[in-house]
């Protein structure tokens, strides 16, 4: 008989139990059609990051979802894989570069940069993979994915070429946001906006016909005087009685002597500064709209390298915070600036690096989005596709009725090259998997293909899809989609929720799920975000080093709270190690009563209601009662509630109470044999029932259970579970009834 060790120790266990699942490929599920299957898709974590306690928190929840169907019975896939990371990836290598060589990725050139971004691909991009199956993720590693994998670029060309085709993608030249600092044009979505201290600059335009007794000028009020050489209207709401007699009137641009038009629009606040502001439609949103509507000129006078333009005139060559110094000065001089004072605004940022964002005017690739968000707007609505906890269907539905184009190319080396190629002769653009044989216009033969990459998030969403095998039509694509839940943080609701089912519809004519659970965001004890600025970073593998993987799982998931964002305690962590040790030192008291020899194993394995005492009945309502409460519970992903049952029902209703009782029963010859085999069942039935939250202490007790009561097992799962031989591990065992 094999005994268990005094105490429990994590780090003995949790390794060798993983090694065994994965060697018997019980992540690996298998096509069966008479069942429905049970999907769930990994948020794809950059192979650029670090293991965090979001992620920890986010991959068990995807685990115990997964872990409790397998128990089921039900076919669980779980699908694994790593995004590129276009940005953070290609910041990562430029500096590692650098910092070797000291020359920058320019100077070596495109091909010998994308040979050192494979290079370093594979040295440290399966290390957050490893990091993950140390928490005990059950993920089907044989069909883990990357989403610069040579099907996966295909695939995603084939997705911009039905697009293209469709007439969804275009290119035009639009406002984008530019990162001075990574070279390349951003989403709105990838814009972070940041609180940060600044001016109000009061600046007067001379009006080039006035009126007495209405002054020789129109005060404007900017936190960026530097656009102003840009400027082509200044602006005042049409309600706004002080500035009546100035619409339609024009003003001289300070500094450059052009005249332009003083307009009226509603978008105006008149509190904000004078109620006069000037309008600069390359370089602000909110002017670029105003220009839209007022057919105005679009004049750039910031540049690609933050530095003014030839239209800054005098100013060409000076970077922005030069230019906003020198232009100051100069109105002063000439009596043309009024004051300045202090003003708080939101300025956006490079959510990658953190530099300020510069509007500025290019020629990027767009989808188009109003036509192909509405079956994804309807499939919400319907509830076809369901948002837990409710409020977020509100949350994605405002946000994709007021969407706008996606700008999907990106200045990067390192992502899915855009697949359009230009004739090195007339320019003519053709979109295919490779250049044509000739040029449609000329008929010349020399190409050359779009120096772009596409959006991370635009291959990361024909994920559910691309990952089963489309294009192609595969047995697993059969099978799997759509799948069932996706499981996923508030903060990519947009990025790639929203995306992925738009995809789903278009690519697939199905929804790419049927469920999407928003779990809570980990913050640190006071309530605030976690970050390594602030200092309150969680580092998951030093708490798996000290409290072993299972007690970090359980003690997160017992603090989860319906609806709330998680306010980390690691004294909880602390909590699960104690309930592991609980859970030991009970396997251990029930294994040393419970009957190995094959005597004592009586014909049939029954529980005798003749026999049973209140506290048997008790203990048995109890656990009849935990499994509802947990199924129930997973149903509704409610994770702490059903946690917390778990916890109560094994360490006071059994441990505290039943065990207790138990001693004193076993010395009871009428009450022995019964007291044995409810003590069996309650410990292996709770050790299922736990599995999905604490699955490496869990397995190991099932297997010394397993090996030391072959016969009882045996009889077990044949009389109670009807089956010819009792599973090989408790990863497989049936879920309790």
């Amino acid at each position: 008989m094999t005994k268990l060790a005094k105490s429990y120790d994590p780090q003995k266990v949790e390794k060798r139990i993983y090694r065994f699942w994965e060697e018997r490929k019980y992540f690996t599920p298998k096509i069966d059609k008479k069942k429905k299957p049970f999907v769930v898709d990994m948020p794809l974590p950059n192979i650029t990051g670090d293991l965090h306690i979001g992620h920890v928190l986010n991959q068990t929840l995807q685990d115990i979802l997964t872990r409790w169907h397998r128990l089921k019975g039900i076919p669980s896939l779980w699908v694994p894989g790593t995004d590129h990371a276009g940005i953070a990836m290609q910041v990562v290598v430029e500096r590692e570069l650098y910092q070797k060589t000291g020359k920058t990725k320019n100077e070596i050139g495109r091909k010998k940069f994308e040979k050192l971004l494979w290079q370093w691909k594979e040295k440290y991009g399966h290390r957050i993979i490893e990091e993950i199956k140390l928490f005990g993720a059950s993920c089907d590693w044989n069909r883990k994915r990357f989403t610069m994998d040579a099907p996966y670029q295909k695939a995603v060309a084939e997705a911009f070429i039905h697009y293209y085709q469709k007439g969804y993608i275009y290119r035009d030249y639009r406002l984008i946001n530019w990162c001075p600092r990574c070279q390349t044009v951003l989403s709105d979505l990838e814009v972070a906006y940041k609180e940060m201290p600044s001016y109000l600059w009061y600046i007067r335009y001379p009006l080039k016909s006035y009126q007495l007794p209405v002054k020789a000028y129109i005060t404007v009020a900017t936190t960026r005087p530097e656009t102003m050489l840009g400027d082509t209207a200044v602006a005042v709401n049409p309600q706004d009685k002080r500035y009546k007699n100035l619409i339609g009137q024009k003003v001289i641009l300070p500094l450059v002597e052009r005249e332009i038009p003083i307009i009226a629009d509603l978008r105006v606040d008149p509190k904000f500064g004078t109620g006069a502001v000037k309008v600069t439609p390359a370089h602000d949103p909110g002017d670029y709209e105003i220009a839209q509507t007022h057919n105005l000129e679009k004049i750039s006078v910031i540049g690609f390298d933050n530095k003014m333009t030839s239209e800054a005139g005098e100013f060409e060559g000076l970077s922005v915070a030069e230019a906003r110094q020198a232009i100051i000065e100069k109105l002063k001089k000439l009596n043309l600036f009024e004051k300045q004072v202090s003003y708080q605004h939101s300025v956006g940022t490079c959510e990658r690096c953190g530099t300020i964002i510069e509007p500025l005017i290019s020629r990027q690739w767009f989808v188009k989005m109003k036509d192909l968000v509405k079956p994804a707007i309807k499939v919400v609505e319907q509830g076809k596709v369901k948002f837990i906890p409710t409020r977020w269907k509100k949350v994605y539905l405002d946000w994709m009725k007021n969407i706008r184009d996606w700008c999907i190319s990106r200045q990067l080396w390192w992502g899915h090259r855009i697949p359009v190629w230009y004739c090195d002769y007339c320019d003519q653009e053709s979109v295919g998997l490779k250049p044509p044989k000739k040029c449609p216009s000329c008929g010349r033969k020399k190409f050359t293909q779009d120096p772009d990459v596409l959006d991370t998030w635009f291959s990361s969403a024909l994920w559910p899809f691309t990952t089963l095998g489309w294009p192609r039509r595969t047995s697993d694509l059969d099978y799997f989609y759509p799948t069932t839940t996706l499981v996923t943080a508030k903060e990519i609701i947009f990025l790639w929720v929203a995306r992925m089912i738009f995809s789903g519809l278009e690519f697939m004519k199905k929804i790419p799920f049927r469920e999407v659970f928003i779990h809570a965001m980990v913050l640190d004890e006071k309530g605030k975000k976690m970050s390594k600025s602030l200092g309150n970073v969680v580092d998951p593998l030093e708490l798996i080093k000290d409290y072993g993987a299972d007690a970090l799982r359980f003690g997160l998931i017992y603090q989860l709270a319906w609806g709330q964002d998680l306010k980390f305690q690691e004294g909880k962590i602390s909590m699960g190690k104690k309930f592991c040790n609980k859970i030991w030192n009970a396997a251990r008291f029930v294994m040393e009563q419970i009957p190995n020899s094959k005597k004592q194993i009586t014909n049939k394995f029954s529980i005798l209601p003749s026999k049973l005492t209140k506290d048997d009945r008790a203990i048995l309502k109890n656990l009849n009662q935990t499994i509802k409460l947990v199924d129930k519970s997973l149903k509704q992903y409610r994770f702490g509630q059903a946690a917390s049952a778990l916890y109560d029902f094994f360490w006071h209703k059994f441990c505290d109470q039943y065990i207790e009782v138990s001693k004193k029963q076993l010395n009871d010859p009428s009450l022995q044999r019964n007291t044995q085999i409810i003590l069996f069942f309650v410990l292996e039935n709770s050790l299922k029932l736990l599995h999905p939250f604490i699955p490496f202490i869990t397995e190991e007790i099932w297997q010394i259970l397993k090996k030391n009561n072959p016969k009882l097992l045996q009889k077990y799962y044949c009389d109670y579970y009807k089956l010819s031989r009792p599973p090989k591990a408790l990863i497989i065992a049936p879920w309790p009834r």
